[in-house]
C-alpha cells in the first residue's frame, strides 16, 4: 500500500473500533439491568424467582430473534443505521418496561428490549470485520468484548445503586438513556466500509479466510446466506459452543445476585460488591483470549475456546461446593469464573469461518444460538433453584457440565 493509504487504514480501523467500543461500553445498562434488580422486583411485586426468570427469558428469546434479523439488515441497509435504530429503541422500551406492575406488563416490553438491542451487536461486528483482517481480528474482537466487560461492570455498579436509592423502576428508566446518546455519537464517528472513505478493501492473506471469502461468493442474498453458513459443520458446531458458553456467561449474570442475596443472606449493597467480581474478571479476559489466539496459536481460536471451557467448568463446580455466605471466597470464585468463561474467542471464530461478506449474518446466527441457550437457562435454572432444597447446588453443577460438553464439541473444529 501507498503510505497515505496505509495511514488511512490505520486511522479509520482504530477510529471505527474505538467508536464501537465506547458505545458498547454502556450497552448493558439497557439489557442486563433487570437481572441485577430482581431481588427488589420480587419483593415489590410479590412474585418469585421463577417469575423473574421467565421475564428474563423473554429478553433472551427476543435477542435471539433479533440476532437472526439484524445482522442481515446491517449487510443490506448499512451497519450504522441498524446500530443507531437499536440504540434508540433500547432506551425507549426500557422506559416502557419501567411502568410494568405484573409479569405480563414486564415480560412483553422486556422481550422487545431484547429484540431491538440485538441490533447493536451483529451489525457492529459486521462493521468491525470490514476493517480488521483475520490475522488481527482476535485482538479487535478482544477489544469489543472488553468493552462488553466494561458494560457489565457499569451495569453491575449503576443499576443496584440506582435501585437502592430511587427504586428499581428508576434503574430501568434513566441509565439506558445513555445508550441512545452514544448510539448517535457512533453514527457520526464510524463508517461502514473502507470504500466509504475512499480506501480499497483489504485482502485476506491466509487459506482459511480465502476459502471463506470464495465460498460466500454468490451466497449473500436472502435465505441463501443462512443456508450456506449452517451447512458448514464447523460453523454449526461453533454456534452450539456459543450457546453452551452463554449457559454460564448469562447464567451467572441472571442468578448470582439472587443466589447470594437469598442463600448467602447478603443485602443489596453487599451482594453488589461481591458479585461485582464477576464482571471484573470478564473485563480482563477477552483481550487476553484474542491475543493468545492471534499471537500464540496463529489465529487458531479452538484451542483457546477449549481452555476457557475446561477452566470455567472447574470453577462452577467450586462455586457449587463452597459456602454462599463467605463473601471473599465468593468474590474470588466469581472473578476467576468471569475471567475463564469469557476468555473464549468463539465470536472471532465465527467471522473467520464466514468471511467478511457474511460477517453480520454469521455474528447474528452465532449470537442467536447463544441467546436461545441463554433463554433456556434463565427459565430452567429459575425452576431448578426453587424446585428443591439443594436446587442452587444443581444449578451450578449444570453450568459446569455445559462447559465440559463445549470442550468436547469445539475440539473437533480446530480452526
Amino acid at each position: 500500500m501507498k503510505p497515505e493509504v496505509l495511514y488511512g487504514y490505520r486511522y479509520w480501523k482504530w477510529r471505527v473500533l474505538a467508536g464501537f467500543c465506547v458505545f458498547y461500553g454502556v450497552n448493558y445498562l439497557g439489557r442486563f439491568n433487570f437481572s441485577l434488580i430482581q431481588p427488589q422486583v420480587i419483593e415489590d411485586l410479590g412474585i418469585t424467582a421463577a417469575d423473574t426468570g421467565f421475564i428474563n427469558s423473554c429478553m433472551f428469546w427476543g435477542f435471539a430473534l433479533g440476532d437472526l434479523v439484524h445482522g442481515r439488515l446491517g449487510e443490506r441497509f448499512g451497519y450504522r443505521r441498524v446500530v443507531l435504530a437499536g440504540a434508540l429503541a433500547t432506551a425507549a422500551f426500557n422506559v416502557v418496561a419501567s411502568f410494568g406492575d405484573d409479569i405480563a406488563s414486564l415480560a412483553i416490553p422486556w422481550a422487545v428490549v431484547g429484540f431491538v438491542n440485538a441490533a447493536t451487536w451483529a451489525p457492529g461486528i459486521g462493521l468491525i470485520a470490514q476493517w480488521w483482517s483475520r490475522r488481527e481480528r482476535g485482538r479487535a474482537m478482544g477489544w469489543v468484548l472488553t468493552a462488553a466487560g466494561i458494560a457489565l461492570l457499569l451495569v453491575w455498579v449503576v443499576s443496584p445503586l440506582v435501585a437502592a436509592e430511587w427504586g428499581w423502576r428508576a434503574a430501568l428508566r434513566y441509565p439506558p438513556l445513555l445508550i441512545a446518546v452514544l448510539g448517535v455519537g457512533f453514527w457520526f464517528v464510524a463508517r461502514d466500509r473502507p470504500s466509504d472513505v475512499g480506501l480499497p478493501p483489504y485482502s485476506e492473506d491466509d487459506q482459511v479466510s480465502r476459502d471463506a471469502e470464495t465460498a460466500a461468493q454468490g451466497r449473500t442474498h436472502g435465505f441463501t446466506a443462512y443456508l450456506h453458513l449452517l451447512s458448514n459443520w464447523r460453523f454449526f458446531v461453533a454456534c452450539q459452543v456459543k450457546g453452551l458458553d452463554n449457559v454460564v456467561r448469562y447464567g451467572i449474570v441472571s442468578w448470582a445476585p439472587v443466589y447470594y442475596a437469598q442463600v448467602g443472606g447478603f443485602d443489596l449493597a453487599t451482594m453488589a460488591w461481591v458479585t461485582f467480581a464477576y464482571p471484573l474478571g470478564y473485563l480482563l479476559a477477552p483481550l487476553t483470549g484474542g491475543s493468545l489466539s492471534d499471537l500464540v496459536f496463529r489465529s487458531n481460536r479452538s484451542i483457546v475456546v477449549a481452555i476457557a471451557g475446561a477452566a470455567s467448568g472447574v470453577l462452577m463446580l467450586c462455586i457449587a461446593a463452597s459456602p454462599a455466605d463467605h463473601a471473599l471466597l465468593a468474590a474470588a470464585l466469581l472473578f476467576l469464573g468471569g475471567f475463564s468463561v469469557n476468555l473464549s474467542p468463539v465470536a472471532a471464530l465465527a467471522v473467520d469461518l464466514a468471511g467478511r461478506r457474511l460477517a453480520g449474518t454469521a455474528s447474528g446466527l452465532l449470537d442467536a444460538h447463544g441467546y436461545v441457550y441463554g433463554a433456556l437457562q434463565a427459565w430452567l435454572f429459575g425452576l431448578l433453584a426453587v424446585g428443591s432444597a439443594d436446587g442452587w447446588f444443581w444449578v451450578f453443577v449444570a453450568m459446569a457440565l455445559s462447559r465440559f460438553v463445549a470442550v468436547g464439541a469445539i475440539w473437533r473444529v480446530r480452526t
